[in-house]
């Protein structure tokens, strides 16, 4: 197939993941960021030697993350349209995504990609994939590349493994997060890299100038404090509700009782809240806030450093399970998780789930390190509790600091055998999954 001048299709849930250091000019007009100059420089050259070529045509749906490109990225629509989690939550927008779904694979055929990148959604990703290919097998013509970034928790599910199988139909390629997925995919046909964990781009787009070998975000929370006017001996909890709405409806009421309850036990108790990038959670998260229990800092999601900042600051998390508790890790915040759903969505999961955790740390380290109050048992008096005994608890706090940097570790991808990365580039997430993909043959 020529790949030469090609236009490319990028489906994603974090649209600029992988391409926004993969296609274009470095624009590091100082040194001293060394560390991204270096990684943009390396694949410049890569641009220019691999047999692929791709130009800077992007076409995707995106979420508020799409703000960050500058790589002339046009979005079908908000990625948040079609963002739902779970079973029977998922029925009443059943028609509205079948409708996106077909806008998207006929928006697919008129652009002719070269390669075809989907990112997490497996649902909605799976079938898109599924319909491109059969679509394309009946017009007789070459397809295009088929990859898909994150790997589904087959894992995590009874007979999830024999489901790889059927997938190697419409996937050529799978970008595998965590270590143990890449083999397994391989064994069962599927084609599959290990490229490590997107959050390990977050410590290095925080840590600019400092090595690349090293996964963890060195700051004084004393500064966010001052800056924010939180006053000196304040207990600050940081709140992570969710990126979906569904989930951010359902945990936030929760959340607020669990505040009103630990109000007792810490006078001066103040929140910080992480909002998704999510025009229907910021407008939740709005309104909620007026009968918060509790002075509330508000920390957008497009702000990577005063995220991380606001975790610094925090004696202790709440959080609804999901990416989030891998972010904490990164942050060595002690935390807990939390996480209910509709009760039928609650059913399957204890009828076909074959892992006894729900967060991803506690599944990589496969112990309970982090308290997990899921279904039934959360509720704000469990939570609350749970919170006390994680604040006071000092020997808790510095299990979870400890078991922390093993999971970042765990995530951390081998570095990749390249011609044109160098050792500061070839361990970095994108540049192992852009360098797989340019240089990819079917």
């Amino acid at each position: 197939m020529d790949y030469n001048k090609n236009s490319l299709l990028n489906l994603t849930e974090q649209t600029s993941f992988l391409y926004k250091q993969s296609i274009g000019r470095c624009s590091c007009k100082r040194r001293r960021n060394q560390s991204v100059h270096c990684r943009r420089r390396g694949f410049r050259r890569q641009y220019r030697r691999s047999t692929y070529g791709f130009g800077e045509k992007v076409v995707a749906f995106a979420g508020q993350i799409r703000r960050r490109w500058r790589h002339g990225l046009k979005s079908l629509f908000p990625m948040e349209d079609i963002s739902v989690m779970g079973i029977w939550e998922l029925l009443p927008h059943l028609y509205k995504i079948r409708m996106k779904l077909k806008q998207t694979v006929e928006a697919a055929l008129r652009f002719k990609p070269h390669a075809v990148v989907t990112v997490d959604s497996k649902g909605f990703s799976f079938r898109l994939l599924k319909q491109l290919r059969a679509r394309y097998s009946r017009q007789g013509v070459d397809t295009p590349a088929h990859f898909h970034y994150v790997a589904p928790s087959f894992w995590a599910w009874k007979g999830g493994e024999t489901r790889l199988k059927g997938l190697a139909n419409f996937v050529d390629h799978v970008f595998c997060i965590l270590p143990f997925e890449a083999e397994v995919c391989r064994s069962n046909g599927l084609g599959a890299t290990f490229v490590g964990h997107p959050v390990l781009e977050d410590a290095l787009e925080l840590r600019l100038d400092k090595d690349t070998n090293t996964y963890k975000y060195e700051r004084n929370g004393k500064d966010f404090r001052s800056q924010h006017g939180i006053p000196q001996g304040t207990t600050l909890i940081a709140v992570l509700p969710g990126s979906r709405l569904q989930e951010v409806t359902r945990m936030l009421p929760i959340f607020s009782k669990t505040t009103e309850l630990l109000k007792g036990s810490f006078p001066q108790l103040s929140n910080v809240m992480l909002v998704a990038p999510n025009r229907h959670v910021e407008k939740y998260i709005a309104d909620m806030s007026r009968q918060w229990p509790v002075p509330m800092t508000f920390i957008p999601g497009g702000s990577m450093h005063l995220k991380y900042d606001a975790l610094k600051a925090s004696e202790a998390a709440l959080c609804t399970s999901g990416t989030a508790a891998v972010e904490l890790q990164l942050a060595q915040l002690p935390s807990l998780v939390a996480y209910r759903a509709h009760v039928l969505t609650e059913w399957l999961i204890r009828y076909k789930a074959k892992v006894p955790y729900m967060s991803l740390p506690n599944i990589l380290l496969n112990s309970s390190v982090i308290p997990e109050a899921l279904f039934d048992a959360c509720c704000p008096t469990t939570l609350a509790s749970s919170l006390r005994e994680l604040i006071r608890n000092k020997e808790l706090r510095e299990q979870q600091i400890v078991s922390a940097e093993k999971v970042i570790r765990l995530l951390r991808p081998p570095p990749l055998e390249s011609p044109v990365l160098d050792s500061r580039c070839a361990s970095i997430p994108s540049m192992i999954a852009a360098s797989t993909l340019l240089y990819y043959r079917k």
